[in-house]
């Protein structure tokens, strides 16, 4: 079994607008996963610092960040990261360039899971509809030229329409996880978080609804286990 999880962190500011780290990460351990998708994960202004600090996560979590290129300071690429369990086997990373109307990007890994390998994708997509529709196809063109994986995609998706944009985009390639409405916290009114897959089979899905996650970021934290369908 391999359990991912996707969340839009807001760069540790909670719903309290307090900005704390060691709360973010007591909802990362409370998800039990091998690969977490992270947006928001840097600040955005200044040396975009990692809103998590190196210290923390390696005192307190299970967890190490995948070492993209193209970093300038923080974990992730536009805010995107992906951490994973110390044991898992980073076997490949790459940052992708992706059309944007505002500092946008999407990150993979190939990564090695108790002997299975998987393509984990995490992205945050634009507030505008045409940039997204950009976006998605950009990301399909890219996997779409690489080496066959079983693969996850998750992220924020910033899809408001059930069905429309770019999700009908990705659906022609992947399935998607019903994990639920994960938006905002205080009322959940929108999935606007997605995990999608293919070449794994799904065992269960959902959105993590603690009370930590309730405080720790505008969005919940949603989460898939999967197996593999060798």
């Amino acid at each position: 079994m391999i359990r991912v999880a996707s969340y839009n962190m807001r760069k540790a500011i909670g719903t309290d607008r307090r900005r704390n780290p060691e709360r973010t990460i007591e909802v990362l351990c409370e998800l039990d996963a091998d690969v977490i998708a992270l947006q928001e994960a840097d600040r955005r202004f200044g040396e975009r610092i990692s809103a998590l600090p190196a210290h923390l996560l390696e005192e307190h979590s299970p967890y190490r960040p995948v070492a993209l290129p193209h970093r300038t300071g923080g974990i992730g690429w536009h805010g995107n990261a992906i951490l994973v369990r110390r044991d898992v086997e980073i076997a490949a990373c790459d940052a992708l360039h992706i059309p944007a109307l505002e500092p946008r990007g999407a990150v993979t890994a190939d990564l090695v899971v108790r002997g299975t390998t998987i393509r984990a994708v995490g992205m945050h997509l634009d507030l505008s509809g045409l940039w997204r529709r950009r976006q998605s196809r950009a990301i399909l063109n890219h996997v779409e030229h690489r080496a066959k994986l079983p693969t996850v995609m998750m992220g924020d998706l910033n899809e408001w329409t059930p069905q429309g944009g770019c999700l009908r985009d990705f659906s022609h390639h992947f399935a998607f996880a019903p994990t639920g409405r994960s938006f905002h916290t205080r009322r959940q009114v929108a999935a606007l978080d997605r995990i999608m897959f293919s070449g794994l089979e799904l065992v269960e899905c959902g959105v993590h609804l603690s009370p930590a996650a309730r405080r720790a970021s505008d969005h919940l934290p949603i989460w898939a286990d999967f197996a593999s369908t060798d």
